[in-house]
């Protein structure tokens, strides 16, 4: 079993390196690393030329910004693992917690797992009350349109079988990509899990981007992907 990691890429020049050796660290051992660089303009670009893109299988660079749906879309077309996982190039989220995110799929019983930060015992960095609240809201309207009862749909963590992502036309750019993957596998019937991660958020002066129009946007995606039927394949 090979397990694809594709890592969209904008502007992490602090954090890409230690996201790699992570990747490395993690617990499964048989890696395709797929780096997509979004067209990062504060030397991450350069830091991945000078050397760091021989640490891992693949870079893609954009060559202009379009955004994390984009980087995904273009990271899933070139997958070649049985697994294909979605990982941040921050630190929010822990590469050892892969196992955990795969194993139902190893095991025969999903088809996609949802990685929650809002279940189990794992740790999780306390920060902002208005972002948990505005992530349960766009969960539970998302839930109630899939009629699936997840706890975290916008989550990073996100692992599917590689012909079941590579199946599915991505039409987001933006972070719009989680309602849309999420409207798009509910309808296709998968067998979706979710299993608790752990979580390390960073505060907005530490690099977070996703923001109150994110928020938004991410209620029209709700709304386009499961209602308008033109948009559902």
């Amino acid at each position: 079993m090979k397990l694809s990691i594709i890592v969209p890429c904008f502007n992490e020049v602090q954090t890409i390196a230690q996201v790699i050796k992570a990747i490395k660290q993690s617990p499964v051992e048989h890696q395709e690393i797929i780096i997509v660089d979004d067209y990062s303009s504060d030397g991450t670009r350069e830091l991945l030329r000078s050397g760091l893109a021989d640490e891992v299988d693949q870079v893609i660079y954009h060559s202009k910004n379009m955004g994390k749906g984009a980087a995904l879309r273009t990271g899933f077309g070139v997958a070649q693992g049985d697994i294909v996982i979605v990982q941040d190039a921050d630190l929010e989220y822990d590469p050892q917690d892969y196992l955990a995110m795969i194993q139902p799929i190893l095991d025969g019983k999903a088809d996609v797992v949802f990685g929650s930060r809002f279940a189990g015992s794992k740790p999780h960095r306390v920060v902002y009350y208005w972002h948990m609240v505005g992530n349960q809201f766009l969960t539970t309207l998302s839930n109630m349109l899939t009629n699936i009862n997840l706890t975290d749909m916008e989550t990073c963590y996100k692992a599917f079988r590689r012909e079941v992502i590579q199946s599915i036309k991505i039409q987001e750019n933006r972070f719009g990509f989680e309602p849309e993957i999420t409207a798009k596998v509910s309808k296709m019937n998968c067998r979706i899990y979710e299993v608790g991660i752990s979580y390390y958020g960073r505060t907005y002066e530490e690099g977070k981007k996703i923001g109150w129009r994110d928020g938004f946007q991410a209620i029209f995606c709700i709304l386009k992907y499961n209602l308008w039927a033109e948009h559902r394949k």
